[in-house]
Protein backbone atom coordinates (compact mmCIF):
# COMPACT_ATOMS: atom_id res chain seq x y z
CA UNK A 1 0.00 0.00 0.00
CA UNK A 2 1.56 3.37 -0.64
CA UNK A 3 1.97 6.44 1.53
CA UNK A 4 -0.87 8.39 0.27
CA UNK A 5 -3.21 5.30 0.62
CA UNK A 6 -2.03 5.39 4.51
CA UNK A 7 -3.84 8.54 5.10
CA UNK A 8 -6.90 8.38 2.41
CA UNK A 9 -9.54 10.41 3.43
CA UNK A 10 -13.64 9.06 2.80
CA UNK A 11 -16.80 10.87 3.11
CA UNK A 12 -19.69 8.46 3.18
CA UNK A 13 -23.00 10.16 2.52
CA UNK A 14 -26.97 8.74 3.12
CA UNK A 15 -29.18 7.76 5.93
CA UNK A 16 -32.72 8.75 7.06
CA UNK A 17 -33.88 5.17 7.90
CA UNK A 18 -31.55 1.74 9.35
CA UNK A 19 -31.49 0.71 5.69
CA UNK A 20 -29.20 3.36 4.47
CA UNK A 21 -27.11 3.71 7.92
CA UNK A 22 -25.98 0.57 8.25
CA UNK A 23 -24.40 -0.56 5.35
CA UNK A 24 -22.85 2.57 5.80
CA UNK A 25 -21.44 2.03 9.23
CA UNK A 26 -20.18 -1.42 7.07
CA UNK A 27 -18.59 0.10 4.94
CA UNK A 28 -16.58 2.41 7.12
CA UNK A 29 -15.71 -0.36 9.49
CA UNK A 30 -14.59 -2.47 6.11
CA UNK A 31 -12.25 0.87 5.30
CA UNK A 32 -10.77 0.71 8.74
CA UNK A 33 -9.99 -3.01 8.47
CA UNK A 34 -8.57 -2.79 5.54
CA UNK A 35 -6.43 0.25 5.88
CA UNK A 36 -6.56 1.06 9.29
CA UNK A 37 -5.14 4.77 8.47
CA UNK A 38 -8.27 5.79 6.92
CA UNK A 39 -10.05 8.84 7.75
CA UNK A 40 -13.77 8.49 7.58
CA UNK A 41 -16.18 11.68 7.79
CA UNK A 42 -20.08 10.76 7.61
CA UNK A 43 -22.19 13.64 6.21
CA UNK A 44 -26.43 12.70 7.14
CA UNK A 45 -29.15 14.94 7.40
CA UNK A 46 -30.51 17.07 10.51
CA UNK A 47 -33.10 15.35 12.46
CA UNK A 48 -32.58 11.43 10.83
CA UNK A 49 -31.13 8.77 12.98
CA UNK A 50 -28.08 8.86 11.39
CA UNK A 51 -27.29 11.69 13.73
CA UNK A 52 -27.43 9.14 16.49
CA UNK A 53 -26.31 6.13 14.82
CA UNK A 54 -23.69 7.08 13.39
CA UNK A 55 -21.58 8.55 16.42
CA UNK A 56 -22.84 5.59 18.43
CA UNK A 57 -20.82 3.72 16.14
CA UNK A 58 -18.39 5.39 16.88
CA UNK A 59 -17.82 8.03 13.91
CA UNK A 60 -17.93 11.93 13.53
CA UNK A 61 -21.36 13.18 11.54
CA UNK A 62 -22.19 16.21 10.09
CA UNK A 63 -26.04 17.19 9.15
CA UNK A 64 -27.21 19.01 6.06
CA UNK A 65 -30.35 20.59 6.57
CA UNK A 66 -32.31 18.71 3.69
CA UNK A 67 -35.18 16.29 3.51
CA UNK A 68 -37.49 14.91 0.79
CA UNK A 69 -39.08 17.12 -1.77
CA UNK A 70 -43.60 16.72 -1.40
CA UNK A 71 -44.93 14.85 -4.56
CA UNK A 72 -47.95 16.68 -3.76
CA UNK A 73 -47.84 20.45 -4.54
CA UNK A 74 -47.78 21.96 -1.02
CA UNK A 75 -45.62 25.31 0.18
CA UNK A 76 -43.47 23.11 1.77
CA UNK A 77 -41.93 22.87 -1.27
CA UNK A 78 -40.62 26.36 -1.16
CA UNK A 79 -38.47 25.34 2.21
CA UNK A 80 -37.24 23.11 0.98
CA UNK A 81 -35.88 23.97 -2.30
CA UNK A 82 -33.85 26.94 -0.16
CA UNK A 83 -32.96 24.13 2.50
CA UNK A 84 -31.57 22.51 -0.78
CA UNK A 85 -29.62 25.18 -1.18
CA UNK A 86 -28.45 25.67 1.89
CA UNK A 87 -27.19 22.25 2.60
CA UNK A 88 -25.22 22.52 -1.59
CA UNK A 89 -23.08 25.45 0.50
CA UNK A 90 -22.47 23.02 3.31
CA UNK A 91 -21.55 20.31 1.36
CA UNK A 92 -19.40 22.45 -1.01
CA UNK A 93 -17.36 23.89 2.65
CA UNK A 94 -17.37 20.21 3.98
CA UNK A 95 -15.40 19.10 0.92
CA UNK A 96 -13.01 21.89 0.54
CA UNK A 97 -12.33 21.75 4.21
CA UNK A 98 -11.98 17.68 4.51
CA UNK A 99 -10.98 17.27 0.80
CA UNK A 100 -11.79 13.66 0.84
CA UNK A 101 -9.99 10.91 -2.32
CA UNK A 102 -13.47 9.50 -2.40
CA UNK A 103 -17.51 10.22 -1.63
CA UNK A 104 -19.43 7.37 -1.14
CA UNK A 105 -23.23 7.61 -1.76
CA UNK A 106 -25.55 4.87 -0.10
CA UNK A 107 -29.02 6.60 -0.71
CA UNK A 108 -31.15 8.83 1.30
CA UNK A 109 -31.84 13.15 1.27
CA UNK A 110 -27.79 13.95 2.18
CA UNK A 111 -26.24 12.03 -0.41
CA UNK A 112 -27.46 14.12 -3.03
CA UNK A 113 -25.74 17.95 -2.67
CA UNK A 114 -22.61 16.39 -0.95
CA UNK A 115 -21.88 13.77 -4.08
CA UNK A 116 -23.13 16.66 -6.24
CA UNK A 117 -20.70 19.05 -5.04
CA UNK A 118 -18.03 16.36 -4.41
CA UNK A 119 -18.17 15.39 -8.09
CA UNK A 120 -17.82 19.38 -9.34
CA UNK A 121 -14.50 19.34 -7.07
CA UNK A 122 -13.22 16.59 -8.93
CA UNK A 123 -13.73 13.90 -6.31
CA UNK A 124 -14.41 10.77 -7.47
CA UNK A 125 -17.92 9.09 -6.06
CA UNK A 126 -18.87 5.59 -6.06
CA UNK A 127 -22.82 4.92 -5.49
CA UNK A 128 -24.17 2.14 -3.24
CA UNK A 129 -27.62 0.75 -4.65
CA UNK A 130 -29.54 -1.82 -2.20
CA UNK A 131 -32.41 -2.51 -3.59
CA UNK A 132 -34.18 -4.00 -7.14
CA UNK A 133 -35.67 -0.35 -7.93
CA UNK A 134 -33.02 2.50 -7.68
CA UNK A 135 -33.07 5.49 -5.42
CA UNK A 136 -34.22 9.00 -6.64
CA UNK A 137 -31.15 10.28 -5.31
CA UNK A 138 -28.79 7.33 -7.01
CA UNK A 139 -30.30 7.75 -10.36
CA UNK A 140 -29.47 11.93 -10.33
CA UNK A 141 -26.14 11.12 -9.16
CA UNK A 142 -25.30 7.95 -11.59
CA UNK A 143 -24.29 10.02 -14.41
CA UNK A 144 -21.14 10.98 -12.80
CA UNK A 145 -20.35 8.68 -10.67
CA UNK A 146 -16.89 6.37 -11.10
CA UNK A 147 -18.41 3.23 -10.05
CA UNK A 148 -22.19 2.08 -9.00
CA UNK A 149 -22.28 -1.13 -6.56
CA UNK A 150 -25.35 -2.70 -6.65
CA UNK A 151 -27.06 -6.03 -5.18
CA UNK A 152 -29.21 -6.99 -8.49
CA UNK A 153 -29.22 -7.83 -11.58
CA UNK A 154 -31.04 -6.01 -14.17
CA UNK A 155 -29.67 -2.66 -13.11
CA UNK A 156 -28.24 -1.31 -16.22
CA UNK A 157 -32.05 0.20 -17.05
CA UNK A 158 -31.29 2.83 -14.25
CA UNK A 159 -27.98 3.45 -14.33
CA UNK A 160 -25.27 3.40 -17.40
CA UNK A 161 -24.19 -0.69 -17.71
CA UNK A 162 -20.00 -0.09 -17.84
CA UNK A 163 -20.47 1.78 -13.99
CA UNK A 164 -22.50 -1.52 -12.38
CA UNK A 165 -20.89 -3.80 -10.07
CA UNK A 166 -22.53 -6.56 -8.83
CA UNK A 167 -21.51 -6.98 -4.95
CA UNK A 168 -24.66 -7.53 -3.29
CA UNK A 169 -25.16 -5.77 -0.18
CA UNK A 170 -23.11 -4.63 2.85
CA UNK A 171 -24.36 -5.52 6.27
CA UNK A 172 -23.23 -5.81 9.33
CA UNK A 173 -20.87 -8.54 11.02
CA UNK A 174 -22.99 -10.91 12.70
CA UNK A 175 -21.52 -13.78 14.09
CA UNK A 176 -23.61 -16.38 14.93
CA UNK A 177 -22.49 -18.89 17.62
CA UNK A 178 -23.64 -21.40 20.80
CA UNK A 179 -21.76 -18.66 22.75
CA UNK A 180 -23.61 -15.49 21.42
CA UNK A 181 -27.00 -17.49 21.60
CA UNK A 182 -26.52 -18.22 25.11
CA UNK A 183 -25.81 -14.45 25.49
CA UNK A 184 -28.98 -13.52 23.64
CA UNK A 185 -31.32 -15.45 26.06
CA UNK A 186 -29.65 -13.82 29.22
CA UNK A 187 -29.86 -10.26 27.03
CA UNK A 188 -33.40 -10.72 26.29
CA UNK A 189 -34.65 -12.48 29.55
CA UNK A 190 -35.77 -15.40 27.84
CA UNK A 191 -36.09 -19.33 28.44
CA UNK A 192 -33.87 -21.83 26.75
CA UNK A 193 -36.95 -24.24 26.39
CA UNK A 194 -39.72 -22.21 24.27
CA UNK A 195 -39.27 -21.03 21.08
CA UNK A 196 -38.50 -17.70 19.78
CA UNK A 197 -40.12 -15.30 17.30
CA UNK A 198 -38.12 -12.02 16.32
CA UNK A 199 -40.45 -9.29 14.94
CA UNK A 200 -39.22 -6.62 12.85
CA UNK A 201 -40.71 -3.84 11.29
CA UNK A 202 -37.44 -2.00 10.48
CA UNK A 203 -36.19 1.00 11.86
CA UNK A 204 -39.27 3.04 12.28
CA UNK A 205 -41.45 0.40 12.61
CA UNK A 206 -44.18 -1.01 10.25
CA UNK A 207 -47.52 -0.29 11.23
CA UNK A 208 -49.15 -3.49 9.68
CA UNK A 209 -46.92 -5.64 10.70
CA UNK A 210 -47.89 -4.66 14.63
CA UNK A 211 -51.12 -4.39 14.32
CA UNK A 212 -51.66 -7.98 13.07
CA UNK A 213 -49.84 -8.91 16.09
CA UNK A 214 -52.24 -7.13 18.46
CA UNK A 215 -54.94 -8.07 16.60
CA UNK A 216 -54.21 -11.93 17.64
CA UNK A 217 -52.25 -10.91 21.06
CA UNK A 218 -54.56 -12.92 23.58
CA UNK A 219 -53.82 -16.14 20.83
CA UNK A 220 -50.42 -15.64 21.26
CA UNK A 221 -51.05 -15.61 25.13
CA UNK A 222 -52.31 -19.27 25.04
CA UNK A 223 -49.67 -20.52 22.50
CA UNK A 224 -45.71 -21.43 23.76
CA UNK A 225 -43.80 -18.90 22.08
CA UNK A 226 -41.85 -16.09 23.29
CA UNK A 227 -41.47 -12.72 21.12
CA UNK A 228 -39.06 -10.23 20.85
CA UNK A 229 -40.91 -7.33 19.41
CA UNK A 230 -39.17 -4.13 17.36
CA UNK A 231 -42.30 -2.10 17.22
CA UNK A 232 -40.31 0.76 15.96
CA UNK A 233 -40.38 4.09 18.05
CA UNK A 234 -43.19 5.83 16.25
CA UNK A 235 -45.27 2.80 17.82
CA UNK A 236 -43.65 1.35 21.12
CA UNK A 237 -45.21 3.50 23.08
CA UNK A 238 -49.00 2.46 22.22
CA UNK A 239 -47.58 -0.80 21.55
CA UNK A 240 -46.43 -1.25 25.22
CA UNK A 241 -49.43 0.25 26.77
CA UNK A 242 -51.86 -2.31 25.11
CA UNK A 243 -49.35 -5.49 25.18
CA UNK A 244 -49.15 -4.93 29.28
CA UNK A 245 -52.91 -4.79 28.91
CA UNK A 246 -52.91 -8.08 27.97
CA UNK A 247 -49.81 -9.94 28.56
CA UNK A 248 -47.02 -10.54 31.09
CA UNK A 249 -44.19 -12.53 30.49
CA UNK A 250 -43.86 -13.63 26.80
CA UNK A 251 -43.60 -10.86 24.84
CA UNK A 252 -40.55 -8.46 25.17
CA UNK A 253 -41.41 -5.04 23.65
CA UNK A 254 -38.43 -2.53 22.17
CA UNK A 255 -38.42 0.63 20.42
CA UNK A 256 -34.97 -0.19 18.57
CA UNK A 257 -32.82 -3.41 19.69
CA UNK A 258 -29.01 -2.68 19.40
CA UNK A 259 -28.01 -6.20 19.85
CA UNK A 260 -29.04 -7.04 16.48
CA UNK A 261 -26.65 -9.89 16.86
CA UNK A 262 -28.08 -11.60 19.86
CA UNK A 263 -31.34 -11.21 18.51
CA UNK A 264 -30.63 -13.01 15.68
CA UNK A 265 -28.50 -15.62 17.60
CA UNK A 266 -32.04 -16.60 20.03
CA UNK A 267 -34.71 -16.42 16.77
CA UNK A 268 -36.14 -19.72 15.46
CA UNK A 269 -37.91 -17.57 13.26
CA UNK A 270 -38.56 -13.98 12.06
CA UNK A 271 -40.99 -11.92 10.75
CA UNK A 272 -39.83 -8.71 8.55
CA UNK A 273 -40.63 -6.22 5.96
CA UNK A 274 -38.74 -6.78 2.71
CA UNK A 275 -36.21 -3.87 2.64
CA UNK A 276 -32.97 -4.55 0.92
CA UNK A 277 -30.64 -4.61 3.88
CA UNK A 278 -33.42 -7.34 6.32
CA UNK A 279 -33.34 -9.13 3.09
CA UNK A 280 -29.40 -9.63 2.92
CA UNK A 281 -29.13 -9.90 6.96
CA UNK A 282 -31.66 -12.80 6.52
CA UNK A 283 -29.59 -14.74 4.08
CA UNK A 284 -26.51 -13.69 6.24
CA UNK A 285 -27.60 -15.47 9.21
CA UNK A 286 -29.89 -18.46 7.92
CA UNK A 287 -33.32 -17.19 9.21
CA UNK A 288 -36.62 -18.63 8.70
CA UNK A 289 -38.26 -15.64 7.85
CA UNK A 290 -41.95 -14.58 7.27
CA UNK A 291 -41.45 -11.54 5.12
CA UNK A 292 -44.23 -9.06 4.91
CA UNK A 293 -43.47 -6.58 2.17
CA UNK A 294 -44.07 -3.09 2.46
CA UNK A 295 -46.69 -1.76 0.00
CA UNK A 296 -45.95 1.95 0.68
CA UNK A 297 -42.08 1.70 -1.64
CA UNK A 298 -41.57 2.69 -5.07
CA UNK A 299 -42.13 0.20 -7.86
CA UNK A 300 -42.97 -2.50 -5.26
CA UNK A 301 -39.75 -3.15 -4.82
CA UNK A 302 -40.00 -4.93 -1.63
CA UNK A 303 -42.57 -7.77 -3.06
CA UNK A 304 -39.76 -8.39 -5.41
CA UNK A 305 -37.12 -8.36 -2.88
CA UNK A 306 -39.25 -11.17 -1.13
CA UNK A 307 -40.03 -12.87 -4.39
CA UNK A 308 -36.03 -13.47 -4.89
CA UNK A 309 -35.84 -15.82 -2.00
CA UNK A 310 -39.73 -17.27 -2.31
CA UNK A 311 -38.93 -18.93 -5.59
CA UNK A 312 -35.79 -20.44 -3.75
CA UNK A 313 -37.96 -21.60 -1.25
CA UNK A 314 -36.12 -19.78 1.24
CA UNK A 315 -38.69 -17.58 2.97
CA UNK A 316 -42.68 -17.68 3.26
CA UNK A 317 -44.83 -14.61 1.99
CA UNK A 318 -47.51 -12.56 3.50
CA UNK A 319 -49.11 -9.60 1.19
CA UNK A 320 -49.81 -6.89 3.64
CA UNK A 321 -53.29 -6.69 3.02
CA UNK A 322 -53.56 -10.10 4.15
CA UNK A 323 -51.59 -9.78 6.85
CA UNK A 324 -53.83 -8.84 9.61
CA UNK A 325 -55.62 -12.02 9.10
CA UNK A 326 -53.18 -14.62 8.66
CA UNK A 327 -49.37 -13.25 10.16
CA UNK A 328 -50.20 -14.73 13.38
CA UNK A 329 -51.42 -18.23 12.07
CA UNK A 330 -48.60 -18.56 9.56
CA UNK A 331 -46.62 -17.63 12.21
CA UNK A 332 -47.24 -20.56 14.45
CA UNK A 333 -47.63 -23.10 11.81
CA UNK A 334 -43.83 -22.34 10.69
CA UNK A 335 -42.96 -22.30 14.84
CA UNK A 336 -44.53 -26.47 14.61
CA UNK A 337 -42.82 -27.33 11.73
CA UNK A 338 -39.30 -27.89 12.64
CA UNK A 339 -38.30 -29.63 9.15
CA UNK A 340 -40.24 -26.64 7.66
CA UNK A 341 -37.75 -24.29 9.71
CA UNK A 342 -34.84 -25.98 8.71
CA UNK A 343 -35.30 -26.47 4.82
CA UNK A 344 -36.05 -22.47 4.75
CA UNK A 345 -32.94 -21.16 6.68
CA UNK A 346 -30.56 -23.42 4.93
CA UNK A 347 -31.93 -22.42 1.55
CA UNK A 348 -32.08 -18.49 2.97
CA UNK A 349 -28.16 -19.27 3.76
CA UNK A 350 -27.00 -20.46 0.33
CA UNK A 351 -27.87 -16.50 -0.96
CA UNK A 352 -26.04 -14.88 1.21
CA UNK A 353 -23.15 -12.78 -0.32
CA UNK A 354 -20.81 -12.28 3.06
CA UNK A 355 -18.08 -10.83 1.09
CA UNK A 356 -20.42 -7.95 -0.27
CA UNK A 357 -18.61 -5.38 1.78
CA UNK A 358 -15.53 -6.04 1.61
CA UNK A 359 -15.82 -6.08 -2.72
CA UNK A 360 -17.23 -2.87 -2.52
CA UNK A 361 -14.25 -1.24 -0.30
CA UNK A 362 -12.02 -3.36 -2.97
CA UNK A 363 -13.48 -0.86 -5.62
CA UNK A 364 -13.32 2.39 -3.46
CA UNK A 365 -9.60 1.47 -3.35
CA UNK A 366 -9.35 0.58 -7.36
CA UNK A 367 -10.82 4.31 -7.42
CA UNK A 368 -8.99 6.05 -5.25
CA UNK A 369 -5.73 4.35 -6.83
CA UNK A 370 -6.99 5.44 -10.59
CA UNK A 371 -7.56 8.80 -9.50
CA UNK A 372 -4.01 9.25 -7.57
Amino acid sequence: MSKSEKNIRVIISGGGTGGHIFPAVSIADEFKRQNHGTEILFVGALGRMEMERVPAAGYKIIGLPISGIQRRLSYKNFAIVINIIRSMIKARNIIENFKPDIAIGVGGYASGPLLRIASQNGVPTLLQEQNSYAGITNKLLAKKASKICVAYSGMEKYFPADKIVITGNPVRNIEMSLELRDKGFEYFNLEKNIPVVLIMGGSLGAKTINESILDKIEQLNNSKIQIIWQTGKYYYDSVKEEVAEKTEKNIHIHDFISRMDLAYNVADIMISRAGAISISEICLTGQTAILVPSPNVAEDHQTKNALALVKENAAILVKDQEARKILVDRMIEVIQNTDLRKELSHNSKKMAKPDATSEIVREAFKIIRKGN
